[in-house]
């Protein structure tokens, strides 16, 4: 049996969450790209979803009602969510109650940047955001502005992506197996984002997925752009003894925010997700 393969990116930002461009820009530079299906993933938020959609439509790429979501066994353990329903009650109380703790969480991260010597003010980092939720890339950003860093990437990697940073600011997340039922109840597909992020070896990362598969998981994202070639293999190794379905994402959030991560256009085999 052949399966259609579509050019796709499953995994982008928008000024919905923590990325640079309005949820219609990114649809924009998805079509310049030759992409044939993008997915709108901003962490925790639906918010940018029907305007991404509705410019999907005029510009005639299909585009996929995604979502991000952290879970909380470790920091970086994320599940995407794809063809979710909009009006889901499950998934919009979890939106809700995410959106509650990251706006609580800002405090936090102000103070414990002030108290590493960095004067910021609230102001403007909400500048930077732009009316969308507050996240640590604008932190970062504000970094760069003043002069504290030479770049977002040194920001995180010193200061807001450490032991120390996630020992004292944490922020409301629920257990995987919930992430996953919400995205269910939404009508949705689910992938595990970048796997290598989890920091986890292998024996332990596949004790994981199989313990994902069993609780609703439909898909690895293999393909991202800071995997290595073995990493990748692994991952195709794993998406195959547990039947899992193969995403691809380059994670884009624009050039200020990560500069070495673009738009990316792998060839997906997307049936499986092409009909929600």
């Amino acid at each position: 049996m052949s399966f259609m393969q579509y050019v796709a990116d499953l995994h982008t930002h928008s000024t919905a969450s923590d990325g640079q461009y309005a949820p219609e820009e990114v649809v924009r530079r998805g079509k310049e790209q030759g992409l044939a299906v993008l997915a709108l993933t901003d962490h925790d938020t639906l918010a940018g979803v029907e305007t991404a959609v509705r410019a999907g439509e005029t510009l005639g790429l299909r585009v996929l009602r995604g979502i991000e979501i952290g879970a909380a066994e470790y920091e970086n353990l994320h599940i995407l969510g794809y063809g979710v329903a909009l009006d889901s009650p499950v998934l919009t109380e979890l939106c809700e109650k995410f959106k509650a703790g990251r706006d609580e969480r800002k405090f936090r991260i102000l103070d414990y940047l002030g108290a590493n010597g960095f004067e910021l003010t609230l102001k403007e980092v909400e500048q930077l955001a732009g009316g969308s939720i507050i996240g640590r890339p604008h932190f970062a950003q504000a970094m760069v502005r003043r002069g504290y860093v030479k770049s977002s990437r040194e920001a995180f990697d010193r200061w807001l992506d450490t032991e120390e940073y996630h020992q004292k600011v944490k922020r409301f997340k629920v257990p995987a197996k919930n992430c996953l039922e919400a995205i269910k109840a939404a009508g949705g597909r689910t992938s595990l984002a970048h796997p290598y992020q989890i920091g986890l070896e292998d024996g332990a990362l596949e004790e994981l997925v199989a313990k994902l598969k069993a609780d609703g998981l439909d898909a690895i994202e293999c393909y991202y752009p800071r995997h290595t070639p073995e990493q990748t293999a692994f991952y195709l190794h794993l998406a195959e003894r547990y039947a899992l379905y193969i995403t691809g994402g380059s994670d884009f959030h624009g050039e200020r925010v990560k500069p070495d991560i673009q738009l990316a256009a792998w060839e997906l085999e997307l049936d499986w997700l092409m009909d929600i």
